[in-house]
This record gives C-alpha cells, sequence and structure tokens, in this order.
C-alpha cells in the first residue's frame, strides 16, 4: 500500500510517498480502507518533532481518515467488514489503510460523505470539548474566537451560534471574516488592520467577552486577554501563530478570569465515555442539518507534503483533506 512517511524530522518536503507493507489488525483492532483524510495543524507539528506526542521513526502522519472497515481482529464483536467509520489515530491515516483499536473507531452514517468524515472528529471535537466542558458556554454569553477561519476556529463560530452566544470572530483578512459570517459569527474583527483590545471593547460596550478560544497564541493572546470580562474563561487551545506566549498573571487575578487548557487528544483517552456522549451530540446535529462542515482544498495522498505545507502558510480556511 502506499502510505505518507516521514523519514527524518523537519519540514514536509522531507516527507516522502512509498510502498509499505500491508498492517494486520490485532486484538481488539480493525483496519480502515482509508477513503480520505483530515489534514490538521498538529500534523504540521509532529513532523517537525515539536508536537507533545513523538511516534518512533519513521512515521506516517495523520491523525484521522473515514472510510470502511475491510478486516476485524479479535474481540471484536460490536464492528464488522463493511462498516463505515472514522479512525483517530493521532498519527498514521496519510496511507491506503490503517490500523485504529476500537476506541479510535467511531461508526458515521452510511450517507455522510467520507471527505466530510474525515475532517469533522477533530475539528468539531475539540471545540465541542472546549465550548461545553471547559468554558461551559452559556446561551446569551458572548463567545470571541481567533483564527475564527481555520479548521478548529470556524467550528468554534459554528457551534458558539448554535449553543447560543453571541460571536465575535477574528482573523487576518477580509475574505477569511467573510466565511466566518456565513457561519453565524455577529461581528468580526480584522487584527492584521485593527487593534484587537481595542475592538473587542467597542463591540462588547467595554463588558469584554465572556469566553475567549485561542488556537492561535504569540502576540495576540495578551491583547485578547487584557479585553475578556468579569468571571471569562481564555480557552487555550494551541499555537498556530507560532510562538507560545507569556501571560502576567496579575491578569486573571484582576479579572476575576480563568486560563483553561483544552487538550482534546487526552480528553478523548481520559473521559472516553464523555468524548462518545459528545461525538453522538455532534453526529445527531450534523444529521439534524444544524452544522454544515466547510472543506475549502482536497489533495491527492501522493500529494501529501504539499498538503501539510499548505497548511504551515496558513492558506486553509475550514477543513484540508487528502483523498485516496
Amino acid at each position: 500500500m502506499k502510505a505518507v512517511m516521514c523519514v527524518e524530522h523537519g519540514p514536509p518536503e522531507l516527507l516522502v510517498v512509498q510502498d509499505v507493507p500491508m498492517p494486520e489488525p490485532g486484538r481488539g483492532q480493525v483496519r480502515l480502507k482509508v477513503e480520505a483524510a483530515g489534514v490538521n495543524f498538529p500534523d504540521t507539528l509532529i513532523i517537525q518533532n515539536l508536537y507533545q506526542f513523538k511516534p518512533p521513526m519513521p512515521f506516517t502522519p495523520g491523525g484521522e481518515a473515514a472510510g470502511v472497515i475491510d478486516a476485524v481482529g479479535e474481540g471484536i464483536d460490536d464492528l464488522k467488514v463493511g462498516d463505515r467509520a472514522v479512525a483517530m489515530t493521532g498519527n498514521g491515516c496519510f496511507a491506503e489503510y490503517v490500523i485504529a483499536n476500537r476506541a479510535q473507531i467511531v461508526p458515521i452514517p452510511g450517507d455522510m460523505p467520507a471527505d466530510i468524515a474525515a475532517g469533522f472528529t477533530m475539528t468539531y471535537g475539540t471545540s465541542h470539548h472546549a465550548l461545553k466542558q471547559r468554558a461551559r458556554l452559556q446561551p446569551g454569553e458572548t463567545l470571541l474566537v481567533l483564527g475564527a477561519a481555520g479548521g478548529v476556529g470556524l467550528t468554534a463560530v459554528e457551534l458558539g451560534k448554535l449553543m447560543g452566544a453571541t460571536v465575535i470572530a477574528a482573523a487576518s483578512t477580509d475574505e477569511k471574516l467573510e466565511l466566518c459570517r456565513e457561519y453565524g459569527a455577529d461581528a468580526t474583527i480584522n487584527y492584521a488592520t485593527a487593534n484587537l483590545k481595542d475592538e473587542v471593547k467597542r463591540l462588547t460596550g467595554g463588558k469584554g467577552p465572556d469566553v475567549i478560544y485561542d488556537p492561535v497564541g504569540d502576540r495576540y493572546a495578551e491583547p485578547a486577554f487584557r479585553s475578556i470580562g468579569w468571571n471569562g474563561r481564555y480557552l487555550v487551545v494551541g499555537f498556530a501563530a507560532g510562538n507560545i506566549p507569556s501571560l502576567p498573571l496579575n491578569l486573571p487575578l484582576i479579572k476575576g478570569a480563568s486560563i483553561v487548557g483544552v487538550f482534546w487528544g487526552a480528553f478523548t483517552q481520559a473521559e472516553p465515555q464523555v468524548h462518545r456522549a459528545n461525538m453522538a451530540e455532534l453526529l445527531d446535529w450534523y444529521a439534524a442539518g444544524k452544522l454544515k462542515p466547510h472543506v475549502s482544498k482536497h489533495f491527492p495522498l501522493e500529494e501529501g507534503p504539499a498538503a501539510i505545507r499548505w497548511m504551515m502558510d496558513r492558506k486553509a480556511t475550514g477543513k484540508v483533506v487528502l483523498t485516496t
């Protein structure tokens, strides 16, 4: 089978596409014939050896894939060959086949397109967990989303509106902000041309947002936090802009605010029952037409390195997907 392989850490241009042996499922595992794989920001870090999880070399990147189960190992009695599913494995998905443990498999509806399914779990899962369990977002509250047109950012905009919040979307171009408005943003801020803190204060009448969703970090974190409202919750989701920021700890003190970490991958392992309930709710919302996943670009598997470069260069809006 063909697979994208990381044979040395570094930029995506060092990745190679090559033939590798077909994997066989062990006990408690299934093999998924991959139809589509989602490209996510952690993929850009893993290949550079900059992520929390460091798979042994060589390895295949790609944390999520959708397809059809074509082999089932011993001990699996609730899945069968031919079932459609999403695998959330952390790595290994940029390939024609991937092995997944039972806990990493989520069955999907038969009418859910593979490219939509492949880009659904990590982005919607992250934002849903962040807003529901970590921020406890309430109807009528105000949510500020940074990096609002990106993979997780756009889902945070969409879910925030669905959960009854007033949503302010912040991004780096007017084109990205137009997409955010299509997904429900009540107000927008171009933080490449406007003062982020001042605009947030203006849009909230000086009150500040109740929740800030930040997958960007870097120079945007401190001005965003300085705008937060009393008893606000600042969600640390990631650092897509590069540097990990430092915040003066007097800021949460004087704001009565909380800095809340969001690590969806660890959450799925630590609280699997809650994770399954979250995924069931998200799939119900999708089936009811309440969620409309946005896939902005497709790459064939052979162009996996180019897809990761597209993500690294921040050209993506919504999801980027590899197809086999």
